[in-house]
């Protein structure tokens, strides 16, 4: 059982979130703490975001705390209960199979986040798995939370990873780990299918009174505030998916259970950042079938949003109410995709930038360009006086492939182009994101006992756009070996 840990120096308690509203949403216990556990890194800007003192995330009673060691003071640790489809099949009750939240803590900005350990051992959802995570998996979700921060996307956060020798038994044995994950909520669509499918009116009325009061206030003032937070919903959705599909972030398993109520980016399993430009690629070698391609993901998010939409009919009233909230997802995607084009190519006007994205990314595809090299060698090219764009061609297969793209991208730059252009787009386009590659690398040292490429890599992807990384090795190509790594729902 885990023993009692000192309060943390700047919180004294901690709140229940979710678990105020009570067994029929959660089941309360403890985590399975770890053999002799050791830290392996720390997010700094998530701990300044929640106040933690560097000092004390030294201390062995942090250490036990984030590893699931020890309960801090007045926490209650819950697992809740959610169902969901699975790659479009209904999979029925489903949970937090190996992660338990600890309570809510106020952040510097004064909002309340849900204290999360991920792979904290066995709970009631934890069906045929074993609760644990492995270091393999924690790793990835660790960096690519705190990236996808530093790149401005909305997500879920990471604190802190822990591990310990413990053995988990995946496709082969590996060793557990603990991700000390944060965000003001971690329900999902899933949450709502759960009880609408057992036809539960009242805890699904609840849930949706909790949601709209703690997160959508201003839908309580609307004709149908339900109807008004299913419409909030799908425009959170469509801004999330717009910027994914700008960065090039393929998440890999976009089950209803896998999306956020708060239109976060949530559960990092198989997901990958783009090598070459490829609008049908599969990261997730479980998805045979293609459900979840790159090129997918905004029609399975509207498809999820339809399954959110069903959940929540029962408190909506009309079908027709329903629908026309989840429809407004089809126009907020297109104006925040043409938003993030614009973004990147360093022009005020979308509409241009529209016109001129689709003959760009014909080409990209067709010469295999490295998508994320494209657009800082872009951004590069522009900073530094439109002179040359040689860098840019190095990346085509043809290198005379954009010569007349360019020459329509200079007029609409002379045209729409943004004050202090360069500089806008070296802003919009990152130097480095975490690469699969780049997060093999790390996983592979840490696995023999050496977590600095862990912090090296978190530290170049929490200051994605800083001009340092240009000529560093995490901001070149990608070795050939990197296009054989399969991640799969284990990852």
């Amino acid at each position: 059982m885990s023993e009692q840990a000192s309060p943390t120096p700047s919180h004294s308690h901690w709140q229940p979130g979710l678990g105020a509203l009570g067994e029929a949403f959660v089941t309360f216990l403890n985590p399975v703490p770890l053999t002799r556990p050791h830290w392996i890194a720390h997010s700094p800007a998530a701990a300044d975001y929640l106040g933690l003192d560097e000092a004390w995330l030294a201390q062995e009673d942090a250490l036990k705390l984030f590893s699931g060691n020890a309960l801090p003071e007045g926490a209650r640790p819950w697992a809740s209960v959610y169902s969901g489809h699975q790659f479009g099949v209904w999979a029925g009750q489903l949970g937090d199979g190996r992660a338990l939240t600890l309570g809510t803590l106020p952040a510097a900005d004064g909002t309340l986040q849900e204290i999360q350990l991920k792979g904290s051992g066995l709970t009631p959802y934890s069906r045929m798995g074993d609760g644990r995570a492995v270091l393999r998996s924690s790793i990835r979700e660790f960096i690519a939370s705190e990236a996808m921060q530093a790149l401005g996307i909305p997500t879920t956060r990471a604190l802190c990873l822990t591990g310990s020798r413990d053995p988990v038994y995946r496709e082969q044995v590996e060793t557990a780990a603990v991700v000390t994950r944060f965000a003001p909520s971690f329900i999902r669509f899933g949450h709502f299918e759960h009880f609408a499918s057992r036809q539960q009116d009242i805890p699904l009325r609840t849930l949706a009174d909790y949601v709209i009061g703690q997160h959508y206030p201003h839908c309580r003032q609307a004709p149908n505030p339900y109807a008004a937070l299913l419409r909030a919903v799908a425009e959170g959705t469509a801004d999330l998916i717009a910027q994914w599909q700008a960065i090039g972030f393929c998440h890999g398993v976009m089950n209803t259970d896998n999306m956020s109520m708060l239109a976060l980016t949530i559960d990092y399993g198989p997901y990958q950042f783009l090598d070459a430009y490829d609008p049908g690629h599969i990261c997730n070698h479980s998805d045979e079938r293609g459900r979840y391609a790159y090129d997918r993901q905004p029609d399975v998010a509207y498809w999820n949003l339809y399954a959110l939409g069903q959940a929540l009919l029962p408190l909506i009233g009309e079908v027709d109410d329903a629908k026309a909230a989840v429809d407004v997802y089809p126009t907020r995607l297109a104006e925040s995709q043409a938003a993030c084009w614009a973004a990147k190519l360093g022009l005020q006007d979308s509409t241009a930038a529209s016109e001129l994205m689709q003959p760009l990314l014909m080409q990209l595809s067709v010469n295999q360009a490295d998508f994320t090299l494209f657009w800082r060698r872009l951004s590069l090219a522009v900073a530094e006086g439109r002179s040359s764009f040689d860098g840019v061609r190095d990346l085509l297969m043809r290198r005379d492939a954009l010569d007349s793209w360019f020459t329509d991208y200079l007029r609409a730059l002379d045209e729409h182009g943004l004050p202090d252009t360069g500089a806008a787009m070296l802003r919009a386009n990152p130097a480095v994101v975490p690469r699969n590659y780049l997060c093999q690398n790390a996983i592979a040292a840490a696995e023999k006992g050496d977590f600095s490429e862990v912090r090296n890599l978190l530290e170049a992807c929490t200051t994605p756009y800083d001009t340092r990384w240009d000529t560093h090795a995490y901001a070149g190509l990608p070795p050939d070996w990197a296009s054989g790594i399969c991640v799969s729902c284990s990852s």
